[in-house]
């Protein structure tokens, strides 16, 4: 099942004053672009983040600060690291969990604990949608995002309001973990094409074909990717401000990886592509924007050129 949003026109064409409170907890790249969107559609947001600080600009714009989202909002966003994090924070705020509550989680997480998470929370009466984001935050900022959602189909439909807020477009995959894997697939893609395309550029500049030239020439061509659009200027000029951590995707190429184990096979683009992401932790790139990849293959041949 295909949602297709019309971006913040439907949200805008009611009153604000309407709109039920909506807590977003994790302010990192991903969930402050989530909460700009809430705020801009005139939500009110209650935020929670482990760091204080990163709440100011948001709260600046309009939003509460909550040591616990859940007391305030029938409805909360939740977008962190990992699952394991899911869980701790749902336990240090479990006074507020009630049931009735619908509780939409973005991370992209473990499908094996995405879906015990949901069974745990369907005991109490809340409502667990996995809703893993396919984009950067940039992307989820300008309202380009595709939300991968599992969960209570009813509950799907009572929050298109937010998905509707929040992305382009939303997929309802069916139960428990089911959008958690679909994520996994969809970031082994990408993760190939950006690694692919940062290998093409740097075997164009090294047989004398200019980085931009290049790019210029795939964006009109058939091996054309959406990740040309999004990373291929960014490795052309080597800016490497951050729209989605490295450190993030060398996550979810570990959880792929386990992943393919328990179901039998072998994913041999990706144990490479493994090495390279951990190399460029190695340099200590993890928490530059995962376009950086292209500097652990220049490393990569680097070391082959000495040990030659």
């Amino acid at each position: 099942m295909t949602r297709n949003s019309d971006s913040l026109r439907t949200i805008n064409s009611r009153s604000s004053s309407n709109l039920q409170p909506v807590g977003v907890i994790g302010l990192g790249l991903l969930g402050t672009a989530l909460c700009e969107r809430l705020l801009a559609a005139g939500y009110p947001v209650f935020v929670y983040n482990r760091t204080q600080e990163k709440a100011i600009p948001l709260i600046e714009l309009g939003a509460e600060w909550s040591d616990n989202p859940f007391t305030e909002c029938s409805r909360v966003v939740i977008s962190l690291y990992t699952s394991d994090i899911v869980d701790a924070v749902l336990e240090q705020m479990d006074s507020g969990l009630r049931a009735g509550q619908i509780l939409i989680d973005t991370t992209t997480g473990d499908p094996s604990q995405t879906s015990a998470l949901g069974h745990r929370l369907a005991k109490r009466d809340i409502h667990y949608l996995e809703s893993p984001i396919a984009a950067s935050s940039e992307q989820t900022r300008q309202g380009e995002a595709l939300a991968i959602v599992a969960g209570p189909e009813q509950s799907y439909h009572d929050c298109c309001d937010l998905y509707d807020c929040l992305a382009a477009k939303s997929h309802y995959v069916g139960s428990w973990g089911s959008a958690a894997k679909m994520k996994l697939v969809n970031n082994l893609v990408l993760g190939l094409n950006r690694v692919a395309l940062a290998e093409g550029l740097l075997f164009a500049e090294a047989i004398g074909v200019p980085k931009q030239n290049a790019l210029d020439v795939l964006k009109d061509g058939n091996a054309y990717s959406i990740v040309m659009d999004v990373k291929g200027q960014k490795m052309v000029d080597s800016d490497f401000s951050t729209q989605a951590k490295l450190s993030q995707h060398t996550k979810d190429v570990r959880l792929m990886l386990s992943e393919s184990e328990r179901a039998g096979i072998i994913l041999p683009m990706s144990n490479l592509h493994l090495q390279l992401l951990e190399q460029a932790e190695s340099l200590g790139l993890g928490d530059r924007d995962n376009s950086i990849i292209i500097r652990a293959i220049e490393e990569a041949v680097r070391q082959v050129e000495l040990t030659s």
